[in-house]
């Protein structure tokens, strides 16, 4: 165990301040005009652009980010390989994108001396469907054995646990049996973690269970720090967060939910608000409801970012 990281990450929640997610890397990097089409969505850019990684990291730190989180969301061995990368060229990728975040780290510190908390980084563990680019991270429709679960992620957490990350961040976890797994697996971790389900509605994980009943599987986890929400509908958040409340009531709370707008696959466009007011008034309604770190995933940029920063950090 990392105890100095470990103590700096309870520390840090346990003072109960308002902590500054990022928001969707891959929202930025789109923004940049970057094109992340392929099976390897942003991760590719870890090979052919890192510096464009690096300054989407710094994007968000500039916007207030107090946490940004590795370019690893969808980044696997068999990913890389399956690209025509070798097995130490994919391993070397994925450290690489924890690398990259703590460039972008010492550049903001470097051009913000004054800063009153060193930026954090945490390191990606995207669900499995993430990895398989079919969209089954959001729905947890696998068709893969347990065993096949835990050998795909303790690859990935092995090779992770070894970099410089300050702490891991398990998102977007969809099922029960893949929450177990990594329960399982972040016990015998050196490094301090937090685990983030994508939920169907105000109650539910994306395969049905009770967000209250796999919570429970980490109110006692000495890894597990904090619990949360990610890629969901922000309406459902408050919601969920009093379930995480009551379910693990000595872990804190972490949403970062996705816009809420609704993408139309027929003409590749997005409908509803994306304007940052709208994220900085959920911010305040998720900190009064409990929620310790507060951010963004998809469509949320650095503005989005610094609305909820002015919203609740100032």
């Amino acid at each position: 165990m990392d105890r100095n990281r470990h103590d700096r990450l309870s520390q840090m929640f346990a003072d109960n301040r308002p902590i500054i997610l990022d928001g969707g890397l891959a929202t930025e990097l789109e923004a940049q005009g970057h094109d992340i089409g392929s099976a390897l969505w942003s991760a590719a850019l870890l090979s052919t652009r890192p510096d464009a990684i690096v300054a989407a990291h710094r994007a968000f730190l500039d916007a207030g980010a107090e946490i940004i989180i590795s370019a690893s969301y969808q980044a696997s061995i068999e990913g890389f390989i399956a690209q025509g990368y070798s097995d130490l060229e994919a391993g070397e990728l994925i450290v690489r994108s924890v690398e990259l975040a703590c460039t972008a780290r010492q550049h903001y510190c470097t051009a913000n001396p004054e800063t009153a908390h060193l930026p954090l980084v945490a390191a990606s563990i995207g669900p499995y469907g993430a990895a398989m680019h079919d969209g089954s991270e959001y729905t947890g429709v696998y068709n893969v054995s347990a065993n096949e679960l835990r050998s795909f992620h303790r690859q990935r957490l092995v090779i992770l646990e070894r970099t410089n990350a300050d702490l891991l961040a398990c998102e977007t976890i969809p099922t029960m049996l893949e929450a177990e797994t990594l329960a399982s697996l972040l016990r015998d971790s050196p490094l301090p973690a937090w685990v983030s389900f994508c939920c169907r509605d105000g109650l539910r994980i994306s395969d049905g269970t009770p967000l209250r009943e796999v919570c429970a599987l980490f109110r006692e986890h000495p890894r597990v720090l904090a619990l949360g929400v990610n890629c969901t509908a922000p309406q459902h958040v408050a919601s969920l967060i009093a379930e995480i409340k009551q379910a693990a009531p000595d872990k804190a709370v972490i949403v970062y939910p996705n816009s809420g707008e609704t993408y139309h696959v027929e003409t590749n466009s997005w409908s509803g608000d994306n304007g940052a007011e709208a994220s900085a008034d959920y911010a305040k309604r998720w900190r009064q409801a409990g929620a310790t770190a507060i951010g963004g995933c998809c469509r949320i940029g650095p503005r989005h970012i610094a609305a909820i920063h002015d919203a609740i950090a100032t």
